[in-house]
C-alpha cells in the first residue's frame, strides 16, 4: 500500500471533484450567514439551510456584477460549481450569480438602491427646483400609445390651451425602457430651451412593470436634470424612485398636468380681484389725504386767510379728479387688455375651433397629429361640432417639407 501526502490526496478529490459535470453548474438555494467583504473585493459567506450550510466564496470579478448586496438572513440562490480548496482541504462553492430568492428579490434590491441613494443625499430637499410659474412648453417622456398622453392633453387643453406639449415618446417596461429614458432626460436637458418644466411617467402596474423606474441610471438622470421634473408614476399608491429625486411628485399623470400648468380661468379671476383691491386701496388712500386737507385748511392758521388758499384748493380739487380719471382711463386699457387675451384664449379653444371647421381624429382614444401614427384600413373616430363620425384610412399622403430635423428626433 502506498503512502500518499495530504497534498496529494487533496489534489486527487479535488480532480475527482473538477471532472464531475454535476458540479460544475449548480444551483443551490440556502440563507446567507457569516457574510464577509474582504479587502481585496472578493466575499466570504456561509449557505445555510436548517440541516446543514456550505462555504462559498464569490471572487471579486463576479462580486462587481451582483445587483443587490449581500446580507445575513437573506434567502439567496447561488449559481457556480463545487471544488475543494486543497490547502484546507475543504470542499466550497465557489459563486458565479447570486440571485434574491422569491417574490421579494426586487423588494430587496428596491430597499437597498434606496438606501445607498438617501445616504449619498440624492433625496434631500435642498435638491429640489421650483416649478415655473408660467410654462410655455412642457416636456413629456412616455409612451405614445398609452393613455397617460391622452390624459395630460386633455388636462393641459382644459386650463391653458396656449401651453405647448412636447413628447418624446419612449417604452415603459422592459430591457430597453431605462436606456430610452435616461436618452429622453438628457435630450430636454441638451436642448433647455425646448420646455420649461419636464413630466415622466407612465400608467399603474406591477414593480415588475414600473422597474425602470427604479433603475439608478435613470434616478441620477432625474436628479441631474437643470430642467425640473415632475415624476407621475403609476396611481396614487405606487412609489418609485424617481418620485424620491424628481422635483415634485404627482399622484397621477392628470395630476401632474394640473401643477404644472396654471389655470387661464384662475389667473383672470385673480387679476380681476387684485385690480378692484389696488382701486379701493387707492380711493381710500385719496379720501385720508383730502380730510387731511380739509383739516388743515379749516385750521385756525388758514381760516383767516382762506381766500388767499381759496384757488389752491381749487386746483388741488382739480387734481384729485384729474388723477381718478387717469386712473379710471388705465384701468379701462387693462380691461380692454385683458378682453383681448379672453379672445386670443378663445381662438385657441379646442370647441371653438371645430366651430370654424376643424376636428379631432381619434385612434384606439389617442390623439392623431401626424400621418406617421396612421397605417392603411386604420380605423378613426373624427369629432366635430355638433357630432361624430366613424370611418377609416384608405390612402396616406404624407408631406415631406413637414419633416424637421428636431421632429425626427423624437
Amino acid at each position: 500500500m502506498s503512502v500518499y501526502s495530504v497534498s496529494q490526496i487533496n489534489s486527487y478529490i479535488s480532480e475527482i471533484m473538477s471532472a464531475d459535470d454535476n458540479l460544475k453548474k449548480v444551483m443551490i438555494r440556502g440563507e446567507i450567514s457569516n457574510f464577509k467583504l474582504h479587502s481585496s473585493g472578493h466575499c466570504y459567506l456561509t449557505l445555510k439551510d436548517d440541516k446543514a450550510a456550505i462555504k462559498s466564496v464569490i471572487f471579486r470579478r463576479f462580486a462587481q456584477k451582483l445587483r443587490f448586496r449581500p446580507e445575513n438572513g437573506l434567502m439567496v440562490i447561488a449559481c457556480g460549481s463545487i471544488s475543494v480548496y486543497e490547502r484546507d482541504g475543504t470542499y466550497q462553492l465557489y459563486i458565479e450569480q447570486l440571485i434574491a430568492d422569491g417574490a421579494g428579490a426586487l423588494s430587496v434590491r428596491y430597499e437597498q438602491l434606496k438606501n445607498q441613494l438617501e445616504e449619498e443625499g440624492l433625496f434631500s430637499p435642498a435638491h429640489k427646483k421650483n416649478l415655473p410659474v408660467h410654462p410655455k412648453c412642457v416636456g413629456i417622456i412616455t409612451s405614445k400609445t398609452g393613455a397617460v398622453l391622452h390624459d395630460i392633453f386633455r388636462v393641459a387643453f382644459r386650463r391653458d390651451p396656449s401651453v405647448k406639449l412636447l413628447l418624446f415618446p419612449v417604452l415603459v417596461q422592459g430591457k430597453a425602457s431605462s436606456e430610452q429614458l435616461v436618452a429622453a432626460l438628457k435630450y430636454f436637458n441638451q436642448h433647455r430651451n425646448l420646455c420649461d418644466v419636464i413630466i415622466i411617467g407612465r400608467g399603474g402596474g406591477s414593480m415588475e412593470d414600473l422597474w425602470p423606474f427604479n433603475d439608478e441610471g435613470v434616478v441620477r438622470a432625474v436628479y441631474s436634470s437643470a430642467v425640473p421634473v415632475i415624476s407621475a408614476v403609476g396611481h396614487e399608491t405606487d412609489f418609485t424612485l424617481i418620485d424620491f429625486v424628481s422635483d415634485v411628485r404627482a399622484a397621477t399623470p392628470s395630476h401632474a398636468a394640473e401643477l404644472c400648468i396654471p389655470s387661464r380661468e384662475e389667473w383672470l379671476q385673480r387679476l380681476s380681484f387684485l385690480e378692484k383691491n389696488i382701486m379701493n386701496i387707492m380711493r381710500k388712500n385719496f379720501t385720508v389725504l383730502h380730510e387731511r386737507l380739509n383739516k388743515c385748511i379749516n385750521s385756525i392758521v388758514f381760516k383767516d386767510s382762506y381766500y388767499l388758499l381759496g384757488s389752491r384748493h381749487q386746483q388741488m380739487d382739480q387734481l384729485f379728479a384729474g388723477l381718478d380719471n387717469s386712473l379710471r382711463r388705465q384701468m379701462e386699457i387693462k380691461k380692454s387688455a385683458l378682453a383681448v387675451l379672453e379672445g386670443k384664449g378663445s381662438l385657441l379653444d379646442p370647441e371653438a375651433a371645430m366651430k370654424r371647421g376643424y376636428s379631432l381624429i381619434y385612434k384606439d382614444k389617442v390623439i392623431i397629429n401626424s400621418v406617421s401614427l396612421l397605417s392603411k384600413n386604420d380605423k378613426l373616430k373624427i369629432i366635430l361640432a355638433d357630432g361624430q363620425v366613424l370611418t377609416s384610412v384608405e390612402d396616406i399622403v404624407k408631406d415631406m417639407q413637414y419633416n424637421g430635423k428636431e421632429k425626427e428626433k423624437l
